[in-house]
């Protein structure tokens, strides 16, 4: 029962803030110096005369006061309709949902790639605690953790793409190849690359935490006695860290959705990757309201229900966090 008011509690605070998002998003594009007109028309601007241009903007409703044409697509989504992209010219739902699939092959592959590996690194530079393999690790992530996305982008790029030849230098298909033609090998080599920069930059926190977790676990009183008998190495891993450890790191890898996607806008832009970050970043930069709308939308979901899936396994696993209360 505790659990079920969790949830709902959860989904009440998520809707107040889908509103703000919505709102806060929709003014700073309202007062951007963007015109949508003549992102929408581009390089045919000067062929456009001023009432074909008052004709578009009235079709697209952007003649219309800000509140007006807030409320009206406001009322549209509830009605399950999130308009039509200005960019694409179609419908924001058949634009996130083509998007859809390409961005969580890549954040699929990524978080599950960062995961496991900054998971195993915690382990072994908790086991090792002060030794050169200990301080090998903390380096490596301390210089990951400064480190942005498109710049460690730019840099496998120039090493993989242009130096080696690789892999291919970006886009999420080879050029002038139809989609059907398209093989899946083809498909994951123009995916590594992008896939690999996200998973870089996301060991860091995990294996950051889980060696400080392991730590506190091997200085335990428990695993002192479980010393005291003998046990060591991998066995006293197994039978007395794994479940202390493992717990943590997933909540913790759960709850990086929000870096995930962040760093998936950054990595999908610099390696021309036809997802959703890209698609954000264009509806950005050529005001396509519609579809940034819907991108917030979609993205705030995303996280949010990557976040309640960590409070969920938590609470399940945890029987102290079950005993907390709704206010845990």
């Amino acid at each position: 029962m505790k659990l079920v008011k969790f949830i709902l509690a959860k989904f009440v605070r998520m809707a107040a803030l889908l509103i703000v998002l919505c709102t806060i998003s929709f003014l700073l594009v309202s007062h951007s110096p963007i015109d949508p007109v003549r992102a929408y028309i581009g390089a045919d601007m000067l062929r456009v005369s001023h009432e074909q241009q008052e004709k578009i903007a009235e079709y697209w409703g952007l003649n219309k006061p800000p509140l007006e044409r807030f409320m009206r697509w406001g009322q549209a989504v509830l009605q399950g309709n999130l308009g039509t992209s200005m960019i694409f010219r179609r419908p924001v739902t058949e634009v996130i949902g083509e998007r859809f699939w390409a961005s969580i092959a890549l954040m699929g592959f990524a978080w599950i790639l960062s995961g496991v590996l900054g998971f195993l690194m915690g382990v072994v530079a908790g086991m090792c605690r002060g030794g050169w393999l200990d301080r090998a690790i903390k380096w490596y992530c301390l210089t990951l953790a400064s480190m942005p996305a498109f710049w460690l982008a730019l840099l496998l790029m120039m090493i993989f793409s242009v130096w080696l030849g690789w892999f291919p230098v970006g886009l999420g298909v080879p050029a002038g190849v139809l989609a059907e033609n398209v093989t899946l090998a083809e498909r994951i080599r123009h995916l590594v690359l992008p896939a690999l920069t996200l998973s870089i930059v996301g060991v860091a926190n995990i294996a950051l935490h889980t060696r400080q977790k392991m730590i506190d676990v091997l200085e335990s009183e428990y695993v002192l006695f479980a010393r005291a008998r003998g046990e060591q190495g991998f066995p006293l891993f197994a039978r007395h860290g794994l479940r202390n450890v493992a717990l943590p790191a997933i909540t913790l890898q759960f709850a990086s959705f929000n870096e995930l996607f962040g760093g998936s806008v950054l990595a999908e832009q610099v390696f021309s990757y036809p997802g959703l970050g890209q698609a954000t970043v264009q509806a950005g930069l050529r005001g396509d309201l519609p579809l940034l709308l819907g991108l917030v939308i979609f993205s705030a979901l995303f996280v949010f229900f990557g976040n309640l899936a960590a409070d969920i396994i938590y609470r399940v696993v945890d029987p102290r966090i079950r005993e907390g209360g709704d206010g845990v």
